[in-house]
C-alpha cells in the first residue's frame, strides 16, 4: 500500500484521489481551510482527513499537487518547508520555467515529476490521463497507485516542463475557443442571428486542433483573411463588444504575408508564427 497525500480535493483531484483509493492505496487530504463542499468531496472518494500538512506529509510516499494555477508555487513551498523528501508530483496548469523553479527550490532528497492532466472532473465516466515527466523508475511508482484504474499514466521524457508545457499547449486551445464562442454568440444575438449561426456552426470541422496539416492552408489565406479580422474588430466595437482577440488573430494573420497561394510546409508555418524562420 502506497501513501499519498493529495493537495487538494477539488473536482479533479477528488477523481485522481478516489482512483487511487480503489486501488487499496491510502489518500490523505488536509482539512484546514477548506469548504463544506470539499469537505464532503473527499469523504465521498474516500479519502483521509489530517487536521495539518504536516500530519499529512509524515509517512506519505507520494505528493499529488493538483490545486488552481495561481496557488501552484505557494503549495510547493509549503511542501518544501516540511522538509518533505518523498516524490512531488506538480500536475498543475504552470509554465515549464515555473515547474524547473519549483524543482530547484524543493529539498535535495524530493524526487519531482512533472505533470499534467487531461480528462474528467468528478461524475464524469470518462478515463483521465495523467502525463508525467522525470525519472522513470519515480514514474512507474505514481503509475502502480492507478494499475488497472481508468486513470492512465503516460511518460512524456525525462525533461522537467515538458508535460506542462502538452497541457498549456491544449488549454490555450480549448479556453479560447470557449471565449471566441461566447463573442460569436454575443455578436450574433445583438443581431437577432443566432439560430443561423448555430446552424451554420453544426457543420464545421471538430477537429482543428488534431490536424496540424491544415494549417498550411490557413497561412497561404492569411493575406485575405487578415483584413476580415479588422471587420470583425470594428462590428464587435459597435456592439460594444470585447475585440482585443479579433485584432490580436488580424496582426497575427500578417505574419504570414509572404505565404500569399504558396504551399508552406506546417514546420514554416509555425516558425514564421515565432518569428524564427527568414520571411
Amino acid at each position: 500500500m502506497t501513501t499519498v497525500t493529495l493537495l487538494h480535493p477539488g473536482s479533479m483531484g477528488s477523481t485522481i484521489g478516489a482512483a487511487a483509493v480503489r486501488n487499496g492505496h491510502r489518500v490523505r487530504w488536509v482539512t484546514t481551510g477548506r469548504s463544506p463542499r470539499t469537505r464532503a468531496r473527499a469523504a465521498a472518494a474516500g479519502l483521509e482527513p489530517r487536521d495539518t500538512l504536516g500530519e499529512a506529509l509524515f509517512g506519505s510516499d507520494i505528493v499529488l499537487s493538483i490545486c488552481p494555477a495561481h496557488a501552484a508555487e505557494d503549495t510547493a513551498k509549503s511542501v518544501a518547508e516540511q522538509g518533505y523528501e518523498g516524490v512531488f508530483v506538480e500536475a498543475n496548469p504552470i509554465t515549464p520555467e515555473l515547474v524547473r523553479r519549483i524543482s530547484s527550490r524543493m529539498p535535495a532528497r524530493c524526487s519531482v515529476l512533472d505533470g499534467s492532466i487531461f480528462g474528467p472532473s468528478s461524475g464524469s465516466s470518462r478515463s483521465a490521463r495523467i502525463y508525467l515527466a522525470g525519472d522513470s523508475g519515480t514514474v512507474a511508482l505514481v503509475d502502480s497507485l492507478f494499475a488497472g484504474t481508468d486513470v492512465e499514466v503516460r511518460t512524456v521524457g525525462s525533461d522537467p516542463g515538458t508535460a506542462s508545457a502538452l497541457k498549456l499547449a491544449f488549454t490555450s486551445y480549448q479556453r479560447s475557443a470557449r471565449v471566441l464562442a461566447a463573442i460569436s454568440h454575443a455578436l450574433a444575438a445583438r443581431h437577432g442571428v443566432s439560430d443561423l449561426l448555430a446552424e451554420e456552426a453544426r457543420g464545421m470541422s471538430s477537429n482543428i486542433l488534431s490536424a496540424p496539416e491544415y494549417l498550411p492552408s490557413v497561412a497561404a489565406r492569411a493575406w485575405r483573411w487578415a483584413p476580415e479580422m479588422d471587420q470583425i474588430a470594428e462590428a464587435l466595437r459597435s456592439a460594444e463588444l470585447p475585440d482585443g482577440l479579433a485584432e490580436l488573430t488580424g496582426e497575427i494573420f500578417h505574419r504570414w504575408d509572404t505565404e500569399q497561394d504558396q504551399n508552406p510546409s506546417v514546420e514554416r508555418v509555425l516558425a514564421l508564427l515565432a518569428g524564427t524562420e527568414d520571411s
